[in-house]
């Protein structure tokens, strides 16, 4: 909807309102006389259950969650009670008199006391209620919404990472295996399945780019590299040498590779040795 159109429609319902306070200022004019008003009171009386009305229809506009059904409620109970208020004058034609002194609002004394209370209470909750939404419509704080700046930043925080830029995160290694002799070892070649998992990514939300100078240069090396590169440090190694972190320091690899090293050079070596002692 366009904003003349808006602009058009917000006439209409002030015009519609106020034609409809006009109709109901009789009635409440003649109410507040008949319990005792005098005539500048009776005057005002309308102002004081329309004009709530009318606040507490603002207020609902403004305010949000618990406060605007509290809006909605005083807007609700003000419009029942300038009903029942405009149904008495329509059923009582002592009312219509121009010259209106005190009267009964009922014949039936229960039903008039509850009409006179009603009547007589609705200034008293005026100021009451006006009151209240007055305050909270003034301490209300609209939600703030993100700039388009900030919108476009948290877009390009939750996008994934470009194509092009390493990052890698290996699993974390489980309980180690341990390397006694009667355990079948195999070698790293006979393993790509358990390769493949500690080389496997888990995707991580993006925290930005990583700069240039902290992305590695140093070409990735393939398993059989490193296997191969393993055993050329580690020939004059003694076996209880042979841990994963001196493996790990020595290749400048990660924990997981190094510990799959580790285990295929002790198995290469007890292979050897084995064959040395049947030979």
């Amino acid at each position: 909807m366009n904003r003349k159109a808006k602009t058009a429609l917000v006439l209409a319902l002030v015009v519609v309102v106020a034609m409809a306070f006009r109709v109901s200022w009789n009635a409440l004019r003649d109410v507040a006389r008949a319990i005792g008003a005098d005539d500048a009171a009776a005057t005002l009386y309308p102002f004081v259950v329309d004009g709530l009305m009318a606040l507490a229809l603002v207020a609902a506009l403004v305010l949000t969650d618990e406060a605007r059904r509290f809006a909605l409620r005083v807007l609700a109970a003000y419009t029942l009670a300038s009903l029942v208020l405009n149904y008495v004058h329509g059923l009582l034609p002592e009312l219509h008199a121009e010259s209106i002194d005190w009267t009964r609002l009922a014949d039936w004394d229960p039903a008039n006391w509850a009409l006179v209370l009603l009547a007589t209470s609705l200034p008293v909750g005026s100021i009451y209620f006006g009151s209240d939404l007055v305050a909270k419509v003034l301490h209300h704080k609209p939600p703030i919404e993100p700039t388009t700046q900030e919108s476009a930043q948290i877009t390009v925080n939750q996008s994934t990472p470009e194509q092009g830029e390493p990052h890698v995160e290996l699993p974390r290694p489980g309980r180690e295996v341990d390397s006694s002799p009667t355990i079948p070892m195999e070698s790293i070649e006979a393993r790509p399945q358990l390769v493949a998992a500690a080389e496997s990514v888990r995707p991580r939300r993006a925290t930005g780019r990583v700069p240039a100078a902290a992305r590695s240069t140093r070409p990735t090396r393939t398993d059989a590299e490193l296997l191969g590169e393993a055993r050329s440090l580690t020939e004059s190694w003694p076996i209880e040498k042979l841990t994963g972190e001196g493996i790990r320091k020595a290749l400048r690899t990660s924990p997981a590779k190094a510990r799959i090293v580790r285990e295929a050079l002790k198995a290469e070596r007890e292979r050897d040795e084995a064959a040395a002692v049947a030979g």
